[in-house]
């Protein structure tokens, strides 16, 4: 079994962490995640409807990752990508940009867009 790497939208750096095997091993503004899989702990996200205060609960599980100028230029050699977004008070997944589930992607590249997470996927 291959380990894998837990990514998630950091809101105090305004950035991506990374997690391997429990630890933090990076953060980084863009990454690209192969082989990837969307995962919402569901008492994550109830603890967030309940208290109204953001916590680590949502993540994007891959296989392996490319960072800085390597994740952008394997970003370039992707097509039809679908824009991913996660909003714990609008939705239990993650979803595209009509509200569809998304559930896993053969890549999925992420920026850190003026402060903010921007998540593209191909292969869905």
């Amino acid at each position: 079994m291959k380990a894998k790497y837990y990514i998630y939208w950091n809101i105090h750096s305004k950035c991506f962490s990374v997690r391997y095997r429990g630890k933090v091993i990076g953060h980084h503004t863009a990454i690209l995640a192969k082989n990837a899989t969307f995962s919402v702990s569901k008492k994550g996200r109830e603890r967030v409807l309940r208290e109204q205060s953001k916590n680590v609960h949502a993540f994007v599980v891959a296989e392996e990752i490319l960072t800085g100028f390597d994740a952008f230029s394997s970003y370039e050699e992707q097509v039809d990508p679908v824009e991913v977004k996660y909003n714990p008070y609008k939705y239990s997944t993650f979803v595209d940009s009509d509200g569809n589930k998304i559930t896993k992607a053969g890549a999925v590249y992420m920026a850190a867009d003026l402060g903010k997470p921007q998540l593209l996927a191909f292969g869905i």
